[in-house]
């Protein structure tokens, strides 16, 4: 008789499909099972893959590596299981799938194994997990994580232009990405693609005014880390940078757009709480925090980040006149918040919430190709007043 008390494919609301590369393995379920003395977790596979399985604290996480896989996850409802409570899972950089298991307290890692075909006719990745104290936990965590390893080529940093182009550089960050998918909109719109999309209709046109270069942060359904934002843009010499995001809330009353620039003091609660969500982008995608050098999370606020935390400030004023002619805004329009991607201290930065998910009005403009095209043209008329004010300025 099997011990296992039961079977089944576990879904959350962090679920989605995605189209696999051509060539690469393809995950085509996933099934938790709670036994007595474990917890299994089970992806099926067309081909067997290589891994690396480590868990994290602050929450309590597992993640399991991979290369790059394409997912086809049925969508279905299912009970959770007692000890895991959800799991997310995407591109985590070039060459590199990530699955992060959220468990409801510290774990260890008892087997990881692979199982050739049988009669499911898939392979099929195996790990077992297994409740422990939190004292237990923490004595294990260093081991687990030597187990980390880099599984493919770093992602590729954006490169300079040639010098003799003197066109201004805007650095575009689509929110969110791969396995970090963002807030959750009505019908299963995911944030990571309204940003995705408005970014590239951004940069279309942009380029089609001949007066500006451009940086993607993401092109793809990437994970991008946040410090890494700020870094693409930063190597790349980027002179403004633009992060989209599309947010989602309890009330579906509340609409329309905002503009943010950095303050560590939050203009409001709200402000102060959508700041706090956003920046836990990298523990979302499995990232160990406590490793994090700590220059990054203490930038010094220096004579130049305050030039440059005026020149934001212009610039969202400039953004929000510009929407205030197209779109509906939100009462207090330009707030501040912490926000980790606005804290480059050479480059003046802005993060536009293009709407919300959750309001069906602002839901049904965000996926509108119309839509999108009237929130560009005005982002490229707010920048094209920022450069001409700068250009003013020197003028003898």
């Amino acid at each position: 008789m099997c011990l296992m008390r039961w079977f089944f494919t576990l879904t959350t609301a962090t679920l989605f499909m995605v189209a696999p590369s051509l060539a690469a393995p393809l995950v085509q379920s996933v099934r938790v099972g709670d036994y007595p003395a474990k917890t299994r977790f089970v992806l099926d596979l067309t081909e067997p893959v290589r891994f690396n399985v480590f868990t994290l604290a602050n929450p309590y996480r597992v993640v399991i590596d991979l290369p790059e896989v394409g997912w086809k996850i049925r969508p279905e409802s299912a009970p959770r299981s007692r000890l895991i409570k959800g799991y997310r899972l995407g591109l985590f950089q070039p060459g590199n799938s990530r699955v992060v298991i959220d468990v409801a307290r510290p774990v260890v890692v008892v087997k990881a194994f692979l199982l050739p075909p049988g009669d499911r006719r898939t392979h099929r990745l195996v790990v077992d997990l297994k409740p422990v104290s939190r004292a237990a936990f923490r004595s294990g965590r260093p081991a687990a994580r030597r187990t980390t390893v880099v599984l493919t080529r770093p992602q590729p940093v954006a490169r300079r232009a040639a010098p003799t182009d003197s066109r201004p550089l805007i650095a575009i960050d689509p929110g969110h990405g791969g396995i970090d998918p963002g807030a959750q909109g009505r019908r299963g719109i995911w944030e990571k693609n309204i940003t995705l999309a408005q970014a590239r209709e951004l940069r279309r046109q942009l380029r089609r005014s001949g007066r500006y270069r451009v940086v993607m942060i993401r092109d793809r359904d990437m994970f991008v880390r946040l410090r890494n934002r700020i870094g693409i843009a930063q190597r790349a010499g980027a002179d403004l940078f633009i992060s989209l995001h599309a947010d989602s809330i309890d009330n579906p009353k509340v609409r329309g757009a905002s503009v943010y620039t950095l303050s560590e003091r939050a203009s409001d609660r709200e402000a102060a709480a959508l700041a706090a969500k956003e920046n836990r982008a990298d523990i979302i995608a499995g990232i160990d925090l406590n490793r994090q050098s700590r220059t990054v999370a203490r930038i010094l606020i220096d004579l130049r980040q305050r030039l440059t935390k005026n020149e934001s400030v212009k610039l969202a004023k400039a953004v929000t006149r510009e929407l205030s002619k197209t779109m509906r805004l939100l009462r207090n329009t330009h707030r501040f918040a912490g926000f980790a991607v606005l804290k480059a201290p050479d480059i003046p930065s802005i993060l536009i919430e293009t709407g919300y998910l959750s309001n069906p009005s602002d839901a049904r403009l965000l996926t509108s190709p119309k839509h999108r095209r009237r929130l560009a043209a005005a982002l490229v008329a707010a920048i094209d007043v920022h450069f001409a004010r700068q250009q003013a300025y020197r003028k003898p």
